[in-house]
């Protein structure tokens, strides 16, 4: 028998938490057992609480033998004990066990029965809420099996408290759940895989307890949180040869600041487990493998476990730094500043600040030959930004946490065809469905690609379509092929209504892999590696094991499957660097790195709030014997703890996430202060900061300034309607883009209907109106008038549910716009509506056309042409009009002067009249710029002069097409190509825009 388990039973250990935990506990084992042969060490076993702990320790064991070969031993996660093989798999106690329920179907069967029993609730459920609720239930029972808790009498006595109405609904709930479920996993011939898991470890400890193993067994890094966990804890211990190695117990810690350590203590756990073990902590001995003195990492030990001491016991902070110093005399240290060595703390703007930072530390890591790095991430959020940052240098770490199936190629393009069940039409669900990357729909890449282009462009961008048919009447071949095999692709969903989720499912399968054919058969990479196989288990699941779930409606369905996809998680396969690691929490405990980052440390983080139980209050889950919410943040607590006292930790905090401020986390606030306290400041790493921040910046801060680009004369345009001489004049870098570039904007897929369709309709309502009716306005005037402003928005694309409120505001104005025709229409004029004109002018030697098309000139008998302009908005000032910021009327009434509109003939302008039509309260207001005869025919003549002016400035090869010429029109004038000039850039770095 090797002496480091020749002692007295039960035998103890811990190993601090300073120690790197699987390499000393490799090596005291090591060191114990291969004296006593080669086979020693082989036949030892070694329960750890996680797989990934089992790995680490495994390869501990090579670092221990120094490099050579070695046999380890026989390393199992005490949460899998029935998936193991012999010696130490406990087969014969397996086999009078059920098999345990599957996670997908045990949540099919749990939405059944808390859909059957809604009335009991007072509710009616739908699948996605009675899944939430399933969820919630099937917590409760895991606890109740975790903690071998029997609530019958507990739930009982409930009903004695004076309790809100909605608890004692609860209470009646919980009470039929906690008959029904075991009965229905008895039908099924079934249980859960908590209690599974549970009445193994009971049986296991009651074995071991009457028929101890001979061999070595070591039970290493768990706090038994779990009592049945405990239990076997503790009879391992008895062993002939067992042992329990307990990561980090706090053996320092004052006997005062002991008792106070509550729930929420990062030694908590193992007060409960030493208490349930009769035991003290002067009963636990230190591991031999750990007793290599290293001052730095017992004093940063000693520092982290006095800012994490319980609540009640900081009052004597100061004291207790003294009580440190005095025993850093010894040493001729300070053991503050000796502990906070090697520590640092970096506080990050934002999540993606605090990415880049974790990034930039792990590949630093990598340019020392042989030394690791680990990232602890209590959240997968960050672990998938960092993961995206390592890419940039072709590095993917090996984490534990994986990430949500929703996030895969895979579950995006499942999600988009669950969105296109509740809206088929979605033309940016459907532009991203022909952009994914697995869709091919038969053809080769770049056929698709090609037909995609042109499908984009004539279907699915601007108003959206209302039937596939609309889709069809704007598509030419080839085009219109795509668009019939992605309809075709898409019909066994499109033909799905409301009824059984398995059979929506079959059809979102079918979908998928019609959408990924491939022209040599087969679907691509849809149903393989991890991701794949990870949808292919979920959609089979759903297809064969969810009977029990309620019919769902096709938007029920997509929030289900949403819901579904996002408790699916994917662990990362592939070739991951060997020095590089992401960590959870529990990883953290056992597996050390040469640096440890440690990330996340905000309140809600790490450590999360405590989660809300939906069915028992605080009080009545004491009241039945479950643990108060508290728990899990103390043994988040001792997590921290553990990573915290690593040889090189740097510790990161974000003050931002979600755009909103962060807090600090208790830990972090608590060090922080101790350190304060003590006159030591806990050391910063800019360096990183820096380097995180300048990654991707582009060099020295030099703020674009304003365009002014040149083209050459020739390209300059000579032909301008009087819209975009306007333009010329607030916006000359738009007329050069679009003019001279010829640089068209696209439409939005699903572009909203805003003011543009409702001017493009009222001034189709009025045009048609007046064809038709040239002469006198008739009775019914109104109706015909709003029918052809609504006709013109559905034409437009507006969705019936719009037009409800259009139609009202419709109804108003046609009013309006009635009392209007017949005023101007009384003494007989002619109109003309959407005539076109143009007149050219000399501009040095050279001729310049300008361009119109008024949307109504009324000529009446003393020869005078009304010039009318409608607006749905409001309308330009007579002083921007009178200035030549808004010439469109008068250069228009200058073209009439000159007999451009050879419709009309020749006229003296009239009114120069903006009509705005609203439909509100007043319905519409005529707004008369310049009046008939001298005024309007001065401003016509005026505008002509300054059109030739401004021309002529442009017909100097020198003249730059500025942006934004007129600031003071930079908020009610948007132009469509402000991102391309870049003027928020150089508005912001101090250039006012005024001037040429």
């Amino acid at each position: 028998m090797s002496p480091l388990l020749s002692g007295p039973a039960p035998r103890w250990f811990s190993i601090p938490a300073h120690r790197p935990f699987v390499q000393d506990l490799a090596r005291g084992l090591y060191d114990a057992l291969t004296p006593l042969g080669p086979e020693a060490l082989s036949q030892a076993v070694v329960l750890t609480p996680t797989r990934r702990g089992a790995r680490s320790l495994a390869d501990a064991f090579v670092a221990a033998g120094g490099g050579r070969a070695v046999l380890p031993p026989q390393i199992r996660p005490l949460g899998d004990l029935d998936e193991g093989e012999p010696p130490f798999e406990p087969g014969d106690l397996a086999v009078d066990l059920p098999a345990a329920i599957g996670s997908l179907q045990r949540r099919f069967e749990l939405v059944a029965l808390v859909k059957a029993h809604e009335k009991a609730l007072n509710r009616d459920l739908d699948a996605p809420a009675a899944l939430e609720l399933a969820d919630a239930l099937g917590g409760f029972l895991d606890s109740l099996q975790i903690e071998e808790v029997s609530p019958d009498k507990g739930l009982a006595e409930l009903v004695e408290a004076d309790l809100a109405e909605h608890w004692k609904v609860s209470r009646e709930f919980l009470e039929m759940a906690l008959d029904a479920w075991p009965r229905r996993l008895r039908e099924l011939g079934l249980v859960d895989v908590s209690q599974r898991r549970v009445a193994l470890l009971q049986s296991l400890a009651d074995k071991w307890r009457t028929d101890p193993p001979k061999g070595v067994l070591i039970a290493a890094g768990s706090t038994g949180t779990a009592p049945a966990t405990a239990e076997l804890l503790k009879v391992i211990a008895e062993a002939p040869q067992g042992a329990v190695v307990l990561p980090g117990l706090d053996e320092a810690l004052a006997d005062k600041a002991w008792a106070e350590v509550d729930e929420q203590h990062p030694q908590g756990a193992m007060k409960r487990l030493l208490t349930r073990a009769s035991l003290t902590r002067a009963q636990v001995t230190p591991w031999p493998g750990s007793k290599l003195y290293d001052s730095q990492g017992r004093w940063r030990r000693r520092v982290i476990n006095e800012a994490l001491r319980p609540a009640k016991a900081t009052a004597d902070w100061l004291d207790a730094i003294e009580t440190l110093r005095a025993e850093g005399k010894a040493d001729g240290v300070d053991p503050i500043a000796e502990g906070l060595g090697g520590l640092s703390l970096v506080t990050a703007r934002t999540e993606d600040e605090a990415a880049a930072v974790a990034a930039l530390l792990l590949r630093e890591a990598l340019e020392v030959p042989g030394r690791t790095a680990a990232l602890v991430a209590p959240e997968q959020s960050l672990a998938r930004r960092v993961q995206a940052k390592l890419a940039r240098w072709d590095v993917c770490a090996d984490s534990s946490a994986g990430y949500p199936l929703g996030g895969a190629p895979p579950g995006v393009l499942a999600g988009l065809l669950a969105r296109l069940l509740v809206d088929p039409l979605d033309p940016v669900a459907l532009l991203a469905v022909l952009k994914h990357p697995f869709v091919r729909l038969g053809l080769d890449p770049d056929s698709l690609a090609v037909d995609r282009i042109g499908l984009e462009a004539k279907a699915l961008r601007g108003a959206r379509r209302r039937s596939w048919a609309e889709l069809e009447g704007l598509c030419e071949p080839p085009a219109l092929d795509l668009l019939q095999r992605l309809q075709a692709a898409l019909a066994p969903l499109l033909t799905v209504g409301h009824g059984r989720p398995a059979a929506t499912a079959r059809a979102l399968t079918e979908t998928l892999e019609a959408l990924c054919a491939r022209p040599e058969g087969g679907t691509g990479p849809l149903w393989s590696g991890h991701e794949g196989e990870c949808l292919a288990r979920l959609l089979a699941g759903l297809i064969e094991e969810s009977d029990g779930l309620p019919d769902t409606s096709p938007r029920a369905f997509a929030e289900l499957f949403q819901r579904l996809m996002d408790g699916e998680t994917v662990r990362a396969g592939g070739a991951t660097h060997p020095r590089l690691r992401i960590l959870g929490a529990i990883e953290a405990r056992l597996t050390r790195a040469d640096i440890l980052i440690v990330a996340g440390l905000e309140e809600g983080v790490w450590p999360k709030g405590a989660p809300i139980d939906p069915f028992l209050s605080r009080p009545m889950r004491a009241k039945i014997g479950l643990p108060p919410p508290e728990r899990r943040v103390g043994l988040a607590a001792h997590d921290f703890a553990q990573a915290a006292c690593a040889p090189e930790v740097v510790l990161l905090h974000t003050e931002r996430r979600e755009g909103a401020p962060a807090i600090k986390s208790r830990w972090l606030w608590r060090l922080e202060t101790l350190a304060k306290g003590a006159g030591v400041a806990i050391p910063g790493r800019p360096d990183v900061l820096a380097w995180a921040r300048a990654l991707d910046a582009a060099g020295d801060y030099a703020p674009a300034k304003r365009p002014a680009p040149v083209p050459p004369l020739e390209h300059r345009p000579r032909k301008m309607a009087v819209t975009r001489v306007e333009a010329l004049t607030r916006d000359p870098y738009a007329v050069w883009a679009r003019d001279i570039l010829k640089l068209y904007p696209l439409q939005r897929p699903d572009e909203a209907i805003d003011a543009r369709a409702r001017g493009t309709a009222i001034h189709a309502a009025f045009e048609t109106f007046a064809k038709d009716h040239p002469r006198e306005v008739p009775d019914d005037g109104a109706a015909i008038f709003e029918a052809l402003y609504l006709a013109a928005l559905r034409a437009e694309g507006m969705p019936e549910e719009a037009l409800a409120r259009e139609s009202a505001l419709a109804r108003e104005a046609a009013e309006w716009v009635m009392d209007l025709e017949r005023e101007r229409r009384a003494d007989g004029r002619t109109l003309f509506v959407e005539v076109y004109g143009e007149h050219t002018l000399k501009v040095g030697d050279r001729a310049f056309t300008v361009t119109a098309k008024a949307d109504r000139i009324e000529r009446d008998p003393a020869g005078f042409g009304h010039i009318l302009d409608y607006k749905t908005g409001a309308a330009p000032s007579k002083k921007q009009v009178e200035t030549g910021f808004s010439p469109q009327l008068t250069l228009t009434a200058a073209i009439l002067a000159k007999g451009g509109f050879r419709d009309v003939g020749p006229a003296s302008p009239g009114d120069l009249t903006y009509v705005e039509v609203t439909g509100r309260k007043p319905a519409g207001r005529v707004e008369v710029r310049a009046a008939a005869g001298p005024e309007s025919e001065d401003a016509a003549f005026k505008a002509l002069e300054g059109l030739a002016e401004l021309i002529a400035r442009y017909d100097d090869p020198a003249q730059p097409y500025r942006s934004r010429t007129a600031p003071q029109f930079v908020k009610a004038y948007v132009s469509d190509y402000d991102h391309l000039a870049r003027v928020f850039e150089w508005r912001a770095s101090g250039e006012d825009g005024e001037g040429e």
